[in-house]
């Protein structure tokens, strides 16, 4: 390197400053020419390569996930208001590592005044119970049960193991537990009155294994209200209620015969082959005690989920319950059955019913499990459930939690968006307690464009808190969170988000990062055959960011360091303008002042009418901050433009349009 150079490099250093660390709100001002090194150099991703985690984003060779699978029998109270449970749970460990002890989520304990969730976030949750109370734990094997006492720390159980689990070891733990139902301030997991009963939604319901993985070993973040992070195994699942209740939830009914009546048997195999919804549970129906299968006492409704994280229910004696077919192949509903139709379902009050209301929910279920499997990667379990009771806007593997009151374009928007929660973090099983925008962002992302899908873009474009909330076009929408100095990064852990922020900076920045790298960067051809591999390569597993940057600059082709770093680590925007025109040579200068360098049109105009366009590319900035793009052999320009269909977000758009003057 010469003198010359190097001299300048060193005024450089000193005229512009070094790019603000992750999670630090940038500097409102971007007018000055970007740096090539702050913008281009070279980025340290947080997670390193190694045998788990490759170079190229996919899991490595030495990748390895433990299991967690359960057996759980739970009862409702209506009287009390309680929930009695019992399980096992066989954890299995993978891991290289032997383990001394196993830690267990007790979700229920956020409801407990003492917890940390109280003061974190005591908006969520303004009334409090006492949380779960353990009647038993203890390990199983070969002989006699060993009683253990477990250590409590808030949402957090730790055990002791009596022995080390080696590589390969299988630890059973039986839990005995009960807790009172919160009521319908309780949100996730509720009791709701409706007009003709109530809805019980039972969601965080039974002691959950904590991770242990290759990043952190155990993963024992507090629950504070926000997400979760879960392993993967088979669930089977039996909850017992009052004889005219209606059950339903994540996975397979297994035993129809003994819960429901040969009417609603017949109506469900007629949905099993109908595009459209067919009635299983009339509103006028709900209080016949004539339409029900037994007429006193209680029932068992037994469940059963393959390769799943989690699963929840909803239970009521007010359901008015519909069905229709998924155009999807039949599947086993448990290991040794015989493959089954799968249903597009809809549980929901009375009171949501009508034309704008839950008559459509059915339909718009069906879309949604539909257009994700071919578009991304295959609904992989057996039903699809909306479930319109208190309105947590909530999902679960297999069943969604939405409002009885939702209707219109809200019905459809909330719908498609919980449901899309089976692809993220349901399938692909990002860890959204730290990493919100990997599951919330990226389902977003999906549902924008399930928007334009439906129905001749009947609902199009998504505009909710959730995306493009003011005007519906994300460009625009977006200046106000790029250009606030206080809006967090999208790296920023997830339980550090002002609620402020949650939506704009969570859902909506992280799923136009998406749009934006698809539309504009990538194109549609290579984003989507690098998103579907990214998906079907870590389905059922746990990626962390780093193994998404990697993934998909590897399967895209492209470099972009320079995107990962201005839009995800921290808050950059592209600005461009027209630095000089030379109308008789056709050259245009364009002047880069921005540290997002997205690709730019210029769209040009010659005195004759005729149009000419050039895309400016990311290169085109390495080494300067202006470049001349040339349109030789024509007219004299009259006119010329930046992004001339406002596709890119820039919040200063002054310089973008020479009018021939």
């Amino acid at each position: 390197m010469g003198a010359q150079m190097r001299s300048y490099l060193l005024v450089l250093a000193a005229l512009w400053p070094a790019a603000v660390s992750a999670g630090e709100p940038p500097a409102p001002d971007q007018t000055s020419p970007p740096v090539a090194r702050e913008v281009f150099g070279a980025l340290a991703l947080p997670g390193p390569v190694n045998a788990y985690r490759s170079g190229s984003g996919k899991p490595g060779p030495n990748y390895w996930q433990n299991r967690a699978d359960y057996v759980i029998h739970a009862r409702i109270d209506t009287r009390a208001k309680t929930l009695q449970g019992e399980e096992t749970i066989t954890y299995t460990n993978n891991s290289p590592d032997t383990l001394n002890e196993l830690w267990v989520q007790l979700d229920q304990n956020i409801y407990r005044a003492d917890a940390r969730g109280a003061l974190s976030n005591p908006e969520r949750h303004p009334h409090f119970t006492d949380g779960i109370v353990l009647d038993g734990v203890g390990l199983t094997g070969k002989g006699p049960e060993t009683v253990v006492s477990p250590l409590v720390s808030d949402t957090r159980m730790r055990i002791v193991l009596p022995a080390p689990l080696p590589h390969g070891g299988v630890a059973r733990l039986h839990v005995r537990w009960h807790y009172a139902i919160p009521g319908a301030w309780g949100g996730r997991t509720a009791v709701t009155q409706t007009r003709d009963g109530e809805i019980y939604e039972i969601a965080q319901w039974y002691p959950r294994m904590a991770v242990y993985d290759d990043l952190r070993g155990w993963d024992t973040l507090p629950y504070l209200g926000q997400e979760f992070y879960l392993d993967y195994g088979n669930f089977d699942y039996a909850v017992t209620v009052p004889w005219n209740f209606t059950v339903v939830g994540s996975g397979a009914l297994l035993n129809p015969q003994e819960v429901l009546t040969p009417v609603e048997r017949e109506r469900l195999a007629a949905a099993a082959k109908s595009e459209t919804r067919v009635m299983i549970r009339t509103a006028a129906e709900a209080h016949e005690p004539s339409s029900h299968l037994a007429r006193s006492g209680e029932k068992t409704w037994h469940f059963h989920m393959t390769n799943t994280r989690d699963v929840a229910f909803a239970a009521s004696d007010a359901f008015v319950w519909d069905a229709a077919r998924l155009d999807l192949p039949p599947l086993a509903p448990a290991p040794g059955m015989k493959p089954q139709p799968r249903l597009a379902m809809s549980a929901y009050a009375a009171e949501g019913a009508g034309p704008k209301g839950w008559d459509r929910s059915t339909e718009y279920v069906k879309h949604a499990i539909e257009y994700f499997s071919s578009q991304w990667y295959p609904y992989p379990w057996p039903d699809a459930v909306n479930l319109g009771g208190h309105g947590a806007g909530m999902e679960y593997p297999g069943i969604v939690f939405d409002g009885w009151q939702d209707h219109g374009a809200e019905l459809f928007w909330i719908t498609t968006h919980e449901l899309g929660h089976g692809w993220f973090p349901m399938i692909v099983g990002s860890n959204e307690r730290r990493h919100a925008f990997m599951d919330e962002g990226f389902n977003t992302f999906i549902d924008a464009y399930a928007s334009q899908h439906f129905n001749h873009g009947e609902f199009a474009p998504k505009q909710d808190a959730e995306f493009a909330p003011q005007t519906g076009d994300p460009a625009a929408d977006i200046l106000p969170v790029l250009t606030d100095p206080a809006a967090p990064t999208l790296m920023l852990p997830s339980e550090l988000v002002p609620e402020k922020y949650r939506h704009p900076v969570t859902y909506f920045k992280s799923a136009y990062g998406l749009m934006l790298l698809r539309e504009q960067i990538l194109g549609p051809e290579r984003f989507d055959a690098a998103f579907r591999a990214y998906i079907r390569d870590w389905a059922f597993h746990h990626p962390a960011p780093s193994d998404f940057f990697r993934f998909m600059s590897s399967a895209a082709g492209e470099d972009l360091t320079w995107f990962w770093r201005g839009w995800y680590l921290e808050n950059w925007w592209p600005s461009y303008a027209i630095d000089g025109v030379s109308a008789a040579d056709g050259a245009v200068t364009v002047r880069n002042r921005g540290k997002l360098p997205l690709p730019v049109l210029l769209r040009v105009r010659f005195a004759d009418g005729a149009t000419a366009e050039r895309r400016v590319p990311t290169e085109a900035w390495y080494l300067h901050d202006r470049v001349t793009v040339s349109f030789p052999g024509h007219a004299p320009l009259s006119g010329a433009e930046l992004d001339p269909a406002h596709v890119l977000p820039m919040p200063d758009r002054s310089g973008d349009v020479w009018s021939g003057k």
